[in-house]
């Protein structure tokens, strides 16, 4: 601990202090349950946007980023070029089915389309994925502060436990939002010093890049159709774009911030930010790691995910660790607040009124948001403890555990809002499905001395989305039979509503009518094409 300094602790202890103070600022605005979940709407859209960036970009991208570069070079960055894709879709689709609900839960959608029964199964698989991401972020943390400080883990886990528990019970979602603002500038600055103090440890640039090249670690377009690699480009851009589609479209915690937008343009354009901005900040992260590949000259390191550590704690730079620490904490911080808001929006507003407690009021279901936030604390803490023995990226490792569920919340989405004859059984039948082809692919089948073919993490989703939606469509018509109109909750459905109603499309320049394209949303797909010529560009530099 003595060798953390006094100005490293000073930084860290004023970053913490700052964050309890905002919180303790924003409890001022928090009076019913809904600010507690949306806040009074007053954020900016491009507060909503970097809280939207920093909730995504955690510790696990921080840290996690440049341990797999460091192992796979800058092919792992093809898991992220599909940001603008991704974004396109979510703006176009979800958000204006969400935001018109006006509505805490995007799981409520699904009450609307199919029932309460898939509200409740996507609801219940949301707690438990959420809980495992938040439990991986407290490890990230924790591998941070018992690096720089000595703590054990243990404590580490606790200390910031008890720190993001209390800003978010004080200032709810809006205590997140305006944290995440300055914990995003945090981690960002961070990275920037990392990568200048990279660059001049590095130089000359043409040697770095040659000694990459040499090593098959420059080329991030690796173009090879072998199913059994992740990073690939056909992962990136199908696997990838349909998994990521799913983190910000069908994922409670990061469409929430939206739906605390003034109006549907904000919520869109905080989203934008993130389709224009995410490729450069992965290319970052995932070029610290190349880089430190040539400074380390590629010797193993036993936890792969402190090896940005050991280089900022050999420059020995006077409040270096501090800021870095202050920026890991800040990436932790931001994803464990959104996640523990939305586990107890979640939680309340799926489980406990409709099941528990009805017929109560706004101060009573307001306590009940504050305690299933701390309960949902006190839960993720032995999840993250499992963690700390990983091996290898825990990027890799917590999008691995991910993309086993993510199938199922691709499917039952999409079929609301595309299928005409897909019901609620027939939907349920396919989850089912859907998860019983992902364990005979990973595990074989039960029985039987037939081994699956490798197929690596990113491929799950296709297969168990795939198998949702061809289940669910037939097992739909089966139980039920061809449906004689599309339900309201369809992209068909909602434009045959909004002009028999008389409904205005626009809210301004932003259209609130689903499946309807702006034409600076049209600018992502191009944007998707510069990325790819960017990175050709990128792979020729040796």
């Amino acid at each position: 601990m003595a060798s953390f300094g006094t100005l490293n602790w000073a930084i860290v202890i004023a970053y913490l202090i700052g964050n309890l103070l905002l919180g303790w600022y924003m409890s001022r605005r928090i009076k019913t349950s809904e600010d507690y979940y949306l806040g009074d709407r007053s954020a900016p859209w491009w507060a909503i946007g970097i809280s939207v960036i920093a909730t995504y970009v955690s510790a696990l991208s921080f840290l996690g980023g440049p341990a797999w570069a460091y192992g796979d070079g800058m092919a792992a960055l093809a898991i992220h070029i599909n940001y603008p894709l991704v974004i396109f879709a979510v703006v176009v689709f979800f958000l204006p089915f969400f935001y018109n609900s006006g509505v805490a839960s995007i799981y409520d959608y699904l009450e609307r389309r199919f029932g309460v029964t898939s509200r409740r199964v996507m609801a219940a698989l949301f707690l438990v994925t959420q809980a495992i991401t938040t439990a991986s972020i407290l490890t990230a943390t924790a591998i941070v502060g018992t690096f720089v400080t000595g703590l054990p883990v243990t404590t580490v886990i606790m200390i910031m436990t008890v720190i993001v528990v209390l800003y978010t019970l004080m200032g709810g979602m809006n205590a997140v939002i305006w944290t995440d603002v300055l914990q995003g500038i945090i981690l960002f600055f961070g990275a920037g010093l990392i990568l200048y103090h990279l660059l001049g440890a590095t130089s000359p640039m043409s040697g770095a890049l040659e000694s990459l090249a040499e090593n098959n670690k420059l080329n991030p377009l690796n173009f090879d159709l072998d199913f059994s690699m992740a990073p690939t480009v056909w992962a990136g851009v199908v696997a990838m774009t349909l998994f990521h589609i799913t983190v910000y479209g069908a994922n409670q915690m990061m469409v929430q911030r939206a739906l605390a937008a003034k109006n549907i343009g904000d919520a869109k354009k905080s989203y934008l930010l993130m389709g224009y901005a995410a490729f450069f900040i992965y290319f970052l992260f995932f070029f610290i790691g190349a880089l430190l590949y040539v400074h380390f000259k590629g010797q193993p390191f036993e936890q792969p995910n402190e090896i940005i550590l050991h280089f900022a704690n050999k420059l020995a730079l006077p409040g270096l660790m501090g800021i870095l620490a202050a920026a890991i904490l800040s990436a932790s911080m931001s994803s464990m607040s959104s996640a523990l808001n939305s586990l107890a929006t979640i939680s309340v507003t799926g489980f406990y009124k409709p099941l528990i407690k009805p017929d109560g009021d706004e101060k009573h279901y307001l306590g009940a948001s504050r305690v299933f936030t701390l309960i949902w604390a006190l839960l993720i803490i032995p999840a993250a403890l499992l963690f700390v023995n990983s091996k290898g990226s825990i990027l890799e490792t917590l999008t691995a555990v991910a993309s086993y569920f993510v199938g199922a919340k691709l499917a039952m989405f999409g079929m609301g809002f595309f299928s005409k004859h897909t019901t609620e059984r027939g939907l349920l039948v396919g989850v089912a499905a859907g998860f019983i082809a992902l364990y005979i692919i990973k595990a074989g089948l039960p029985f039987s001395d037939w081994q699956p073919p490798k197929i690596a993490w990113p491929w799950f989703v296709v297969i168990g989305g795939g198998v949702n939606i061809i289940v669910s469509y037939i097992a739909s018509l089966i139980l039920d039979g061809r449906q004689s109109e599309w339900h309201p909750q369809t992209v068909v459905g909602q434009r045959a509503k909004f002009k028999t109603e008389n409904l205005a499309e626009k809210d301004g320049n932003w259209y609130r009518v689903p499946g309807k394209v702006e034409a600076i949303t049209w600018g992502l797909p191009v944007f998707f094409l510069f990325i790819m010529g960017f990175l050709y560009w990128f792979s020729t530099l040796a």
